[in-house]
């Protein structure tokens, strides 16, 4: 008797050379989207810091506009003024600030305010209010006037007050 000799049947499936080169391809789309993800958390969390940073440079401006010219002479040679007698400041030109209530102040809140010209009856007042980071709380005053660029600045607001 004639053995048969037996063919091999074509084998179905991906080999295991080809399963790899799958799994790498599909693990480098996976990581270039977790570094696009990774940009896009970092980019929002920089424009929530900028928004707030304008948000509250805007509410100190508004809180001087309202102010007579006595409490802006007062506030212009001084660092903080009690505008209702309670014994506490209710406006202060450098302060920190704790938005979400943690315990940790979250910004610093730096206002320059300048005696301008009196013309007449007429006395302005030069305003610049400046929002920092946390990160930027322990600088001292004076350097976050003169270079605030160097500090990452988050907000900043210029007017002037006349009266």
């Amino acid at each position: 008797m004639k053995q048969k000799r037996k063919m091999p049947l074509q084998q179905a499936g991906f080999s295991l050379i080809e399963a790899l080169i799958g799994i790498v391809l599909i693990a480098i789309a996976v990581l270039g989207l977790a570094q696009v993800f990774t940009l896009s958390v970092l980019n929002n969390l920089r424009a929530e810091r900028m928004s707030n940073g304008s948000f509250l440079a805007q509410q100190q401006m508004e809180l001087l506009r309202d102010l007579t010219q006595d409490e802006l002479s007062f506030l212009s040679t001084n660092q903080s003024a009690d505008l209702n007698g309670d014994g506490n400041p209710d406006i202060t030109l450098d302060e920190t600030l704790d938005l979400n209530a943690d315990g940790r102040n979250d910004y610093r809140r730096v206002t320059n305010l300048q005696l301008g010209e009196t013309t007449g009856s007429t006395t302005t007042w030069e305003v610049t209010v400046m929002v920092f980071s946390q990160e930027h709380i322990l600088v001292p005053k004076t350097d976050l006037l003169q270079n605030p660029q160097a500090y990452r600045l988050r907000g900043r607001m210029d007017t002037v007050i006349a009266r």
